[in-house]
This record gives C-alpha cells, sequence and structure tokens, in this order.
C-alpha cells in the first residue's frame, strides 16, 4: 500500500511517500480501515520536528484523524463488519495517539482497536467526519462538554483561522454567543466573518486586546461592566498577559494548547483583582466525537475544509499548516485507487 511515511526528525523534508509500506494484518480485538480521509493538525508538525520528553517509535505513518470502511475484521470483533462506515478516535487506549506512537491516517489502510471506532452516519461524509476528531473534538469539550459558553456571550477566540480556531468560531456561533475571531491578514479575516464571526481582529495591524477594551469598554473591578466573557487562548507565549486584560471581572480564559510557547509572562493581579477564571482543557473523548457527528448529520454544524489532498501532496497539506496559509482543516484522502 502507499503511506506517507517519517523517518526521523526534522523539517517536513523528512516525509516520505512509501509505495510498498506493507498493508497492515488484522489482529484480535481490531480492524482494518481502509482510510477515504484523513486530517492534519498542528500537532502533526510538532510530531515531524520532535518532542522534547517524547519519544516517537520512528518510522510512523502521520495523521491522527481518520475516517474510512472496514477492509477486515478480527475473529473477536462482534459489533462490526466489513463495510461499515467508521471514525475512529486517534487514542488507543494504553498506547496512545494514532500518527504519533503508532500508525495514523496517512495511508491507504490503518490497524485500529475495535474500541476507538464511531459509526458515521448516513449523511456525514468521510472528509466531514476526519474534520472532526482533534479540531472539533478539542473545541467541543472545551466549549461544550465543559460548559463555558453560553448564548450573548462575547468570546474572543485566538488563532480562529486554524483547526481548532474555527471549530472554535462554529460551535461558539452554535451556541449563540458574539464572536470576535482574531486572524493574522485581512483575507483571513474576511473568511472568518463569512464564516459567521461577528468581528474580526487582524492581530498584526491591531491589539487585540486595546481593540476588544475599545469596542466592549475597560473591565471594571468593582462591577462586571466592560471587556469580553471568555477569551480562548491556546496560543501561549505573547498572547497570555493580553487576554488577562481585555477579560470582564469573572471572566474566563480557555486554554488547550500553546502553539506560541507554554511559559508566558504572567501577571497575577489582573487575576485575584478580576476574579478571573483559567480554565484548561484536555483533549477530547468517544462522547464528544459521538456529539459532533450528530451535530454534521442533523444540519446543525458544517466542518471548515480548506482544502483535499491526494496522499502524493499530504506533505505541502502539512506545510501550508505550519506556515498558517489555510482556513480550517487540510483533507487527504489516502486510497483513492486503492482496493477495497
Amino acid at each position: 500500500m502507499k503511506a506517507l511515511v517519517l523517518n526521523q526528525h526534522g523539517d517536513l523534508d523528512q516525509l516520505q511517500i512509501d509505495p510498498d509500506k506493507p498493508q497492515p494484518l488484522v489482529q484480535a480485538g481490531h480492524v482494518v480501515v481502509q482510510v477515504h480521509s484523513s486530517s492534519f493538525n498542528y500537532h502533526d508538525v510538532f510530531t515531524v520536528q520532535g518532542m522534547p520528553g517524547i519519544k516517537i517509535p520512528l518510522p510512523v505513518v502521520p495523521g491522527l484523524d481518520l475516517a474510512g470502511t472496514i477492509a477486515s475484521v478480527g475473529d473477536d470483533v462482534a459489533d462490526w463488519a466489513i463495510g461499515d462506515r467508521v471514525l475512529v478516535n486517534p487514542l488507543k487506549p494504553g498506547v496512545g495517539l494514532m500518527g504519533e506512537m503508532i500508525d495514523g491516517g496517512m495511508a491507504e489502510y490503518a490497524l485500529v482497536e475495535a474500541s476507538q471506532l464511531i459509526a458515521i452516519p448516513e449523511k456525514v461524509s468521510f472528509e466531514h467526519a476526519a474534520a472532526l476528531p482533534v479540531a472539533y473534538g478539542t473545541a467541543h469539550r472545551m466549549l461544550i462538554t465543559h460548559n463555558t459558553v453560553k448564548t450573548g456571550d462575547k468570546v474572543l477566540i485566538l488563532g480562529a483561522s486554524g483547526g481548532v480556531g474555527t471549530a472554535c468560531v462554529v460551535l461558539a456561533k452554535h451556541l449563540g454567543a458574539e464572536v470576535i475571531a482574531c486572524a493574522g491578514s485581512d483575507e483571513k479575516a474576511t473568511a472568518l466573518k463569512a464564516l459567521g464571526a461577528d468581528h474580526v481582529v487582524n492581530y498584526r495591524e491591531q491589539d487585540f486586546s486595546r481593540w476588544a477594551i475599545e469596542k466592549y469598554g475597560k473591565p471594571q473591578r468593582r462591577t462586571h461592566e466592560g471587556g469580553v466573557d471568555v477569551v480562548v487562548n491556546f496560543t501561549g507565549g505573547e498572547t497570555w498577559r493580553p487576554s488577562l486584560k481585555c477579560l470582564k471581572r469573572g471572566g474566563t480564559l480557555l486554554v488547550c494548547g500553546a502553539t506560541a510557547g507554554y511559559d508566558p509572562k504572567e501577571d497575577l493581579r489582573y487575576v485575584w483583582s478580576f476574579e478571573l477564571n483559567i480554565k484548561g482543557s484536555n483533549s477530547f473523548y468517544k462522547e464528544d466525537l459521538t456529539a459532533l457527528l450528530h451535530m454534521v448529520a442533523n444540519g446543525q454544524i458544517t466542518p471548515l475544509i480548506d482544502r483535499v489532498l491526494p496522499l502524493e501532496q499530504a506533505a505541502e497539506g502539512l506545510r501550508l499548516i505550519r506556515d498558517r496559509e489555510v482556513l480550517g482543516k487540510v483533507i487527504v484522502n489516502p486510497s483513492s485507487g486503492a482496493q477495497s
């Protein structure tokens, strides 16, 4: 089978197409999935580069998110059959993430534990299903499962043009929030407005914190006037302190990552003076993915897909994510031409 393989850490040129990688054989408790769609996340950039303290067994097939049809079934797997349409929860119990600790979705076939499988409703495409797990699952848990955003909240979203960011825009609007989306270009800002954001801020031209204070007023310590209700910040770095400054008294800063640095400059005076809540959210669970599939099937949300690529162009798709040249998800369809 064809697969995108990472042989050693480094730049994206370490990703190579292997046209003859052995197809995985089914094992007890597992199925083999023919991968129709897989999607990249910024996490895959870190996998390629290597992460301090995390030893990744190489070579590995990247791609955390994958959806497809079951090609073969282990003898002891009772609830699934060949041909079933499935989404895969990337987290394999006791092992870790697919596409990191074991081979993932950037291949024509993948070996998957049966407990990871979720049925895809008839009305949901493979591309939309594959867009969900890491990005939308993370956003769903952070905004909906943790019950952090309610109707009428003013929600400012940093990094709003990426996978998690666009997912937060879509879900926050679904919840009835007033959304302020921050992005690094006027083109992305315009696209986010079309996606449903009520306001957009080009953070390269405007200080997002100052914009929020000018728009909604300076947060007051003795009242709940001024500022925004929620800031979604999974960038960290230099954005942390400005995020605290524009939150209203009793407001919440949501964090699920730190793409720009995990050790930001802090100012605890804002935290106690304005009684701020710092809410962490880690990963996603099967119930988040099941809920999202039903939301897509019912027409409540539509995952934003920037482009769909063949496996041969997968490395370029990850470059676009690394260089922040996309809006939403990059989908790769590995099995175009593979035997069913």
